[in-house]
């Protein structure tokens, strides 16, 4: 039998068409009238031509990252916008009431910091828990995931999941240690064993702890649910629904660590290779599931340990691509445009991951070589970015049309090409954000 996920599948071009038609149609949004609506499903028509590659859509789409500006923007902190989903939604919408680009970028990424108090969450330190208040939360790097623990999470990724790693990164979960293993040997002598660690105190205080925190994030749901009708009811698209990551990253970014599993690719190549592969179903599934659960097709996959200096060719094509192309080839079957953010440059990857189906897939770049991508891996998928963060917080309003000018007419030329930025435009000029996207918005490229 084949294996599964290494050839695109004969319907993934008719799923593919289903999903944007159902995107264009946005059925379940409330528009302001009718020419909210028309300019909403033009603007998806620019996302469907840039991407397919059958034809150059009618202008250059314009799709900056907003990351954290828009707190800054409004003058507020990001604790402030972090605990007050008020707060949140007044300077969303006012940041897309001012600067207008074609898409929306959604403020989940302004997650719930209500939600994380409540678990105890030890994988980030956030404004007024670790941080200062106006500042950006912030990863704490450590080995969540021993290195001799490879073949547990091989052998049951669910179960490893629940009983080890939950409890190191949620201090409200650490009862969870105790948790019986599933699937339990059953019979009527070993009932009462299985079920006695779940009747504990502290088990059930931290079951309560997952209904409070749940109930919380069900209201920041709600609050962002409420921000993405009011800004897409203007007539603008999500650039992105969903989220998933590279089974590599999963490992490497919040369970290994980044010393951790660099040190493995030497240390514990066939171990890291074959826990890849075991996490494939899941980063598929997720991807799927989140972005059909936001509206979307487009799922964002942002990518971390692939990147120039973290590992060789040879190990990059041997240990990150892999399994990372299979999660590609299961969110394209199901009819998604993976959105692949690669941090940092891929200037030594562009080659190897050319090896996909045309017109499947978005590489939005941050620092890689754009005239570079465009001649290589440009031929047969579309690319998104790359304005330097570091020029919108430093640079005069003319240096940044003019950067610009060459990257549209560099990367935009035949089409298959997003404007976007090569990261959130967190510390930028408002005066920059401005130029950069009002340039954009007006610029033609010949041919």
């Amino acid at each position: 039998m084949q294996e599964r996920w290494t050839v695109m599948s004969p319907q993934a071009d008719e799923n593919q068409e289903a999903r944007f038609e159902t995107w264009q149609n946005g059925e379940s949004i409330p528009f302001e009238n009718e020419e909210a609506r028309q300019a909403y499903r033009d603007r998806v028509g620019l996302i469907k031509d840039a991407v397919q590659m059958k034809q150059p859509p009618q202008r250059i789409p314009v799709c900056p990252a907003a990351g954290f500006f828009p707190v800054e923007y409004a003058g507020r902190t990001m604790h402030e916008a972090m605990y007050n989903y008020q707060i949140l939604a007044q300077v969303w919408t006012k940041f897309f009431a001012d600067f207008k680009p074609d898409f929306y970028n959604s403020p989940a990424g302004i997650v719930s910091a209500r939600v994380m108090d409540v678990m105890d969450y030890l994988l980030y330190e956030w404004p007024g828990h670790g941080v200062p208040e106006e500042q950006g939360y912030q990863y704490v790097e450590r080995e969540y995931m021993k290195a001799d623990e490879y073949q547990d999470l091989i052998d049951d990724p669910t179960g490893f999941f629940l009983s080890r790693y939950f409890p190191r990164i949620m201090g409200a979960l650490k009862p969870f240690e105790r948790m019986p293993l599933m699937p339990a040997v059953n019979e009527i002598s070993n009932l009462a064993p299985t079920l006695a660690p779940l009747g504990s105190k502290d088990f059930q205080e931290a079951l309560d702890k997952l209904h409070e925190a749940g109930r919380e994030a069900g209201r920041w749901f709600e609050a962002l649910g409420g921000i993405n009708r009011t800004v897409m009811g203007r007539g603008y698209p999500a650039f992105s629904g969903g989220f998933t990551k590279a089974p590599f990253d999963v490992i490497g970014d919040t369970m290994r660590g980044t010393r951790g599993v660099l040190m493995d690719v030497y240390r514990h190549p066939e171990e890291l290779a074959e826990a890849c592969e075991r996490l494939t179903p899941f980063t598929i599934r997720a991807g799927i599931n989140s972005a059909l659960g936001a509206g979307h097709m487009m799922p964002i996959i942002p990518l971390h340990k692939g990147a120039d200096g973290f590992m060789s060719e040879e190990q990059f094509a041997r240990l990150y691509w892999p399994s990372m192309r299979k999660m590609i080839i299961g969110l394209i079957d199901a009819g998604l445009v993976p959105l692949l953010f690669a941090e940092g440059s891929y200037n030594t990857r562009l080659e190897v991951v050319s090896d996909l189906p045309p017109g499947k897939v978005i590489w939005w770049f941050d620092s890689t070589d754009m005239a570079l991508a465009k001649k290589t891996l440009g031929r047969t998928a579309c690319l998104a970015g790359n304005v330097p963060l570091p020029l919108l917080c430093t640079a005069s309003e003319t240096e940044v049309v003019d950067y610009c000018r060459v990257l549209m007419n560099t990367a935009g030329r035949g089409g298959g090409y997003i404007f976007s930025t090569g990261a959130g435009m967190q510390g930028a000029k408002p005066g920059n954000v401005r130029a950069m996207i009002d340039f954009a918005l007006n610029h033609r490229v010949d041919g």
